[in-house]
């Protein structure tokens, strides 16, 4: 996907690699392919916070711009998004997928603010607890941050068998997602759902996370002439090997839908596929069943 280079004043990012440098790509121990596989893609999609449609909602708002964040180390998000190739590519990424949400919002008169990216090694803090990189990316409603250690692209690539850019943009478009999802004020209700029907928690979850991959879609849809021969069959792949069901196969395990929490490989791949042939964020609604069964 062809990308503009990011603006660092546009963009929001914390660095907690130490010093906003330093990163070491190379660092020892490789997850194996087990459970914790399992637990580190069960992060890929992390952030647990609901939505509904932008065309469905219309609540007065200003649009409000977080002014670009400052790295834990002292620099800035040039410096942050320089340390590597990875995190240059991330903070592109980032910095589309704010320009392309940003003007939706404003357009539904919702308010708007920025996530943040956060950059750690192995292991960090956000907002909802420990970072750990185990727990692969992730997003914290509570500090709005999308928690990211870069090793985890290489894991995609060698491990899980996601490859491409695409594959990459991907994991951070559906964190985004949960941003989004967060943003427009439906986390609260399903999570009260959740406590009120534990026996569908599971099944709520995997809607949540089926929309961040939709929403993953419409952003690559709304930047289709930046799209590269590949693009869509990368993401199409990445989603498929990061289905709850395809884990559990590769770790040996025998699939039990009632224990996916992010959606089965062809679910994922169904609602990414919808997100990026409509491009339209009403058409990602993931609860609408629900609804018309109340």
């Amino acid at each position: 996907m062809r990308l503009d280079d990011f603006d660092p004043n546009a963009i929001d990012v914390e660095d907690q690699r130490g010093g906003g440098g330093g990163f070491s790509v190379g660092r020892g121990g490789q997850v194996g392919c087990g459970t914790l596989v399992i637990a580190l893609i069960a992060a890929v999609v992390f952030g647990v916070d609901p939505s509904q449609m932008l065309g469905g909602l219309s609540q007065p708002g200003q649009i409000e711009q977080v002014p670009g964040g400052e790295a834990a180390g002292g620099g800035g998000a040039a410096e942050s998004c320089t340390v590597d190739a990875a995190s240059r590519e991330s903070c592109k990424a980032l910095s589309s997928l704010n320009k392309t949400w940003a003007p939706l919002f404003q357009q539904a008169n919702i308010q708007f603010q920025r996530p943040k990216l956060v950059f750690y090694s192995q292991r960090g803090s956000s907002g909802c607890g420990s970072a750990q990189s185990a727990m692969g990316p992730f997003y914290c409603p509570s500090d709005r941050g999308i928690y990211l250690d870069t090793d985890f692209y290489q894991q995609m690539d060698q491990q899980i068998g996601a490859t491409g850019q695409f594959a990459r943009d991907y994991v951070i478009a559906h964190e985004y997602g949960h941003h989004i999802q967060n943003l427009l004020g439906m986390s609260d209700q399903v999570h009260s759902l959740q406590e009120q029907n534990p026996r569908q928690a599971n099944q709520l979850s995997v809607r949540l996370e089926l929309q961040a991959d939709c929403y993953a879609g419409v952003w690559a849809a709304k930047n289709r002439d930046r799209l590269e021969p590949g693009d869509m069959e990368s993401g199409l792949n990445a989603a498929h090997q990061i289905g709850d069901d395809t884990l559990m196969k590769a770790a040996g395990r025998r699939p039990v839908e009632a224990a996916f929490t992010h959606g089965s490989s062809q679910q994922r791949m169904q609602w990414l596929r919808k997100g990026m042939e409509t491009g339209n964020e009403d058409d990602c609604d993931t609860f609408a069943d629900i609804r018309r069964s109340r």
